[in-house]
Protein backbone atom coordinates (compact mmCIF):
# COMPACT_ATOMS: atom_id res chain seq x y z
CA UNK A 1 0.00 0.00 0.00
CA UNK A 2 3.08 2.41 1.01
CA UNK A 3 4.76 2.09 -2.51
CA UNK A 4 1.44 2.47 -4.54
CA UNK A 5 1.12 6.09 -2.58
CA UNK A 6 4.64 6.42 -3.51
CA UNK A 7 3.61 5.83 -7.00
CA UNK A 8 1.16 8.63 -7.37
CA UNK A 9 3.59 11.26 -6.06
CA UNK A 10 6.05 10.59 -8.19
CA UNK A 11 3.13 10.49 -10.87
CA UNK A 12 1.93 13.82 -9.52
CA UNK A 13 5.58 15.24 -9.90
CA UNK A 14 6.38 14.03 -13.36
CA UNK A 15 2.94 15.44 -14.25
CA UNK A 16 3.85 18.86 -13.25
CA UNK A 17 7.62 18.58 -14.19
CA UNK A 18 6.42 18.53 -17.78
CA UNK A 19 4.13 21.35 -17.73
CA UNK A 20 6.67 23.85 -16.34
CA UNK A 21 8.41 24.71 -19.91
CA UNK A 22 11.09 26.70 -18.23
CA UNK A 23 14.35 27.30 -19.85
CA UNK A 24 17.59 29.06 -18.86
CA UNK A 25 19.39 29.68 -22.03
CA UNK A 26 23.23 29.86 -22.50
CA UNK A 27 24.24 33.18 -24.40
CA UNK A 28 25.37 31.69 -27.20
CA UNK A 29 22.64 28.96 -27.17
CA UNK A 30 20.30 31.90 -27.14
CA UNK A 31 22.45 33.77 -29.75
CA UNK A 32 22.01 30.42 -31.87
CA UNK A 33 17.95 30.12 -32.14
CA UNK A 34 17.65 33.79 -32.89
CA UNK A 35 19.90 33.79 -35.82
CA UNK A 36 19.23 30.11 -36.95
CA UNK A 37 15.21 29.42 -36.25
CA UNK A 38 14.13 33.05 -36.09
CA UNK A 39 16.91 34.22 -38.96
CA UNK A 40 17.47 37.35 -37.18
CA UNK A 41 21.27 38.92 -38.38
CA UNK A 42 23.67 39.30 -35.86
CA UNK A 43 23.64 43.04 -35.13
CA UNK A 44 20.10 42.40 -33.76
CA UNK A 45 21.15 39.09 -32.14
CA UNK A 46 23.74 40.68 -30.07
CA UNK A 47 21.58 43.62 -28.33
CA UNK A 48 18.91 40.98 -27.78
CA UNK A 49 20.93 38.38 -26.36
CA UNK A 50 23.11 41.44 -24.01
CA UNK A 51 19.09 42.63 -23.53
CA UNK A 52 18.34 38.68 -22.18
CA UNK A 53 21.36 38.62 -19.86
CA UNK A 54 20.56 41.42 -18.01
CA UNK A 55 16.71 41.30 -17.95
CA UNK A 56 16.54 38.26 -17.72
CA UNK A 57 19.40 36.03 -16.82
CA UNK A 58 18.37 34.09 -19.71
CA UNK A 59 15.68 32.98 -18.33
CA UNK A 60 12.36 31.70 -20.13
CA UNK A 61 10.11 32.15 -17.22
CA UNK A 62 11.47 35.39 -15.76
CA UNK A 63 8.88 37.47 -13.64
CA UNK A 64 9.19 40.62 -12.09
CA UNK A 65 7.21 42.81 -10.46
CA UNK A 66 7.69 46.73 -10.57
CA UNK A 67 7.61 49.21 -7.86
CA UNK A 68 4.52 50.79 -10.15
CA UNK A 69 2.77 47.68 -9.76
CA UNK A 70 3.20 46.42 -13.47
CA UNK A 71 4.51 43.23 -14.12
CA UNK A 72 7.60 42.03 -16.92
CA UNK A 73 7.32 38.69 -18.07
CA UNK A 74 9.78 36.44 -19.95
CA UNK A 75 13.28 36.33 -21.33
CA UNK A 76 13.05 39.80 -22.26
CA UNK A 77 11.07 40.67 -19.65
CA UNK A 78 7.84 42.47 -21.50
CA UNK A 79 5.88 44.89 -19.43
CA UNK A 80 2.17 44.47 -18.98
CA UNK A 81 1.91 47.86 -18.75
CA UNK A 82 2.28 48.32 -22.52
CA UNK A 83 3.47 44.93 -24.42
CA UNK A 84 1.40 41.95 -23.61
CA UNK A 85 -2.59 41.59 -21.48
CA UNK A 86 -2.81 39.91 -18.19
CA UNK A 87 -4.97 40.45 -15.67
CA UNK A 88 -3.96 43.89 -15.01
CA UNK A 89 -4.80 45.02 -18.55
CA UNK A 90 -2.84 47.66 -20.12
CA UNK A 91 -2.24 48.32 -24.10
CA UNK A 92 -1.73 45.06 -25.42
CA UNK A 93 0.79 46.49 -28.15
CA UNK A 94 1.81 42.84 -29.19
CA UNK A 95 -1.53 41.41 -28.99
CA UNK A 96 -0.72 38.77 -27.11
CA UNK A 97 -1.76 37.16 -23.36
CA UNK A 98 1.59 37.85 -21.26
CA UNK A 99 1.55 34.28 -19.91
CA UNK A 100 2.33 33.12 -23.56
CA UNK A 101 5.88 34.78 -22.76
CA UNK A 102 6.88 32.22 -19.95
CA UNK A 103 7.26 29.31 -21.89
CA UNK A 104 10.47 27.79 -23.91
CA UNK A 105 9.03 29.08 -27.29
CA UNK A 106 10.30 32.16 -27.81
CA UNK A 107 8.40 32.63 -31.11
CA UNK A 108 5.85 35.81 -29.09
CA UNK A 109 9.04 36.65 -27.59
CA UNK A 110 10.91 37.42 -30.78
CA UNK A 111 7.63 38.77 -32.08
CA UNK A 112 6.93 41.01 -29.31
CA UNK A 113 10.45 42.09 -28.82
CA UNK A 114 10.52 43.50 -32.83
CA UNK A 115 7.25 44.66 -32.34
CA UNK A 116 8.81 46.86 -29.38
CA UNK A 117 11.83 48.09 -31.83
CA UNK A 118 9.82 49.11 -34.10
CA UNK A 119 7.31 50.98 -32.03
CA UNK A 120 9.79 53.23 -30.06
CA UNK A 121 11.65 53.61 -33.55
CA UNK A 122 8.68 55.35 -34.78
CA UNK A 123 8.30 58.07 -32.00
CA UNK A 124 12.08 58.39 -30.91
CA UNK A 125 13.84 58.01 -34.37
CA UNK A 126 15.90 54.93 -36.09
CA UNK A 127 18.31 53.53 -34.20
CA UNK A 128 16.63 53.97 -31.16
CA UNK A 129 14.48 50.89 -30.87
CA UNK A 130 16.57 48.79 -28.31
CA UNK A 131 16.32 51.86 -25.67
CA UNK A 132 13.06 50.54 -24.61
CA UNK A 133 14.56 48.54 -22.15
CA UNK A 134 16.86 50.12 -19.56
CA UNK A 135 18.98 47.23 -19.08
CA UNK A 136 20.04 48.08 -23.12
CA UNK A 137 20.77 51.86 -22.02
CA UNK A 138 23.25 50.66 -19.02
CA UNK A 139 24.66 47.40 -20.02
CA UNK A 140 24.82 47.14 -23.71
CA UNK A 141 24.43 50.20 -25.66
CA UNK A 142 28.15 51.85 -24.76
CA UNK A 143 29.84 48.26 -25.03
CA UNK A 144 31.20 46.51 -28.35
CA UNK A 145 28.89 43.66 -28.57
CA UNK A 146 31.41 41.91 -31.31
CA UNK A 147 33.73 41.28 -28.21
CA UNK A 148 30.79 40.37 -25.77
CA UNK A 149 29.51 38.13 -28.56
CA UNK A 150 33.14 37.10 -29.58
CA UNK A 151 33.27 33.62 -27.76
CA UNK A 152 29.78 32.78 -29.38
CA UNK A 153 31.18 33.22 -33.17
CA UNK A 154 34.26 32.76 -33.26
CA UNK A 155 34.59 31.00 -36.68
CA UNK A 156 32.61 33.81 -38.51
Amino acid sequence: MRVLAWWRVLAVVAVLAGTCSEKVFTKCGLASLLEKTYGLNRDVVKRFVCIAQYESGFNTKALNVNSNGSKDYGIFQLNNQYWCLDSRGGKNVCKMACSNLLNDNLSDDVRCARTIVRETESWKGKGTGFTAWAAYVTHCQNRNLDVYMSECWRSG
